[in-house]
């Protein structure tokens, strides 16, 4: 079973995996230090991978790093090999998240069977040769993949989502060329509406310490508040500061995985002017206190 394989990786919380159904496997690898981490994880030859960056770039190494195959943000590949197993060694950039969905050929022939002619590499003579794909990634493929990596979810959900959004992706990663952005979401074919949703976010993390008010980040990217607020929602699956909380917290939580910052001057960092405000704030997220969490650590 392909569950029951390591994902090695040199920085803690890098990778996490999903188990969708038997043969459907998602993977995140989230980045967010400032240098590149490496990935590797052996994957069955009779796996397809699809890989998605979200943002950044990343590197796949073969051969021993003899052989690199680049994928730069908002591009996808699709890699199978029916004759030899493709194990992942990735080498992500610093800021970089990168969505890998694995599925055995026997699972994709069942979804897919009836449209065999349509996927090349299943129809005919090629279902047992090697395949490669590069491609860009939609606004609409985009919206799903950012609702894998940002989600704000009871656990007891997680699943359901999970495999949802699993699906809806391939769905759209198969689509024919046709109007699916448009009916889908018409605000987002705007590429110029994307890049500034994109530089909103961007804007809210650099300054996480003292963020923009809603109207003042809506004038800086040049955008409505209404168009910022159903824009965002529609890309990250949450509202701007939900988004933003997160992410406090979550660098909240690594800063004190360091060691070297007390819990007042990790409050600080990431926006709080008092210490009680940022405690209440990580028990609200985390369920423990800061002190707690430290000491579980170990």
């Amino acid at each position: 079973m392909i569950v029951s394989q390591e994902i090695k990786s040199n920085a803690q919380s890098l990778a996490q995996e999903t188990c969708i159904e038997d043969g459907f496997y998602v993977l995140r690898y989230n980045n967010d230090s400032s240098s590149k981490q490496k990935i590797e994880r052996q994957i069955p030859q009779n796996y397809i991978q699809f890989h998605f960056c979200v943002k950044g770039a990343a590197a796949f190494l073969f051969n021993d790093g003899s052989y690199v195959l680049p994928i730069a943000e908002e591009n996808s590949l699709l890699l199978y090999n029916p004759q030899r197993e493709l194990p992942i060694n990735l080498e992500i950039n610093a800021d970089s998240w990168v969505v890998t969905v694995l599925i055995s050929i026997k699972k994709f022939h069942s979804l897919f069977s009836s449209e065999a002619n349509y996927i090349t590499f299943l129809s005919g003579d090629n279902k047992n040769r090697k395949y490669y794909k590069d491609g860009h990634i939609s606004p609409s493929m985009a919206i799903v993949l950012n609702q894998l990596m940002n989600y704000s979810l009871h656990h007891s959900v997680k699943e359901l989502y999970f495999k949802g959004k699993s699906y809806e992706l391939l769905s759209l990663y198969f689509n024919r060329p046709a109007d699916v952005d448009v009916e889908q979401c018409p605000f987002l074919v705007d590429e110029d509406n994307v890049q500034k949703i994109k530089k909103a976010k961007r804007i809210i993390m650099d300054r996480m310490d003292n963020p923009p008010t809603l109207a003042e980040l809506s004038e800086e990217i040049g955008l409505s508040l209404n168009k910022l607020k159903e824009g965002f929602k529609q890309i990250y699956g949450d509202s701007v500061f939900s988004f933003l909380f997160d992410y406090k917290m979550e660098v909240a939580r690594q800063l004190l995985e360091t060691g070297s910052h007390n819990v007042n001057e990790v409050g600080l960092k990431v926006g709080y002017s008092t210490a009680s405000h940022f405690i209440s704030a990580f028990k609200k997220k985390f369920g423990t206190t800061p002190k707690k969490y430290l000491m579980s650590l170990g």
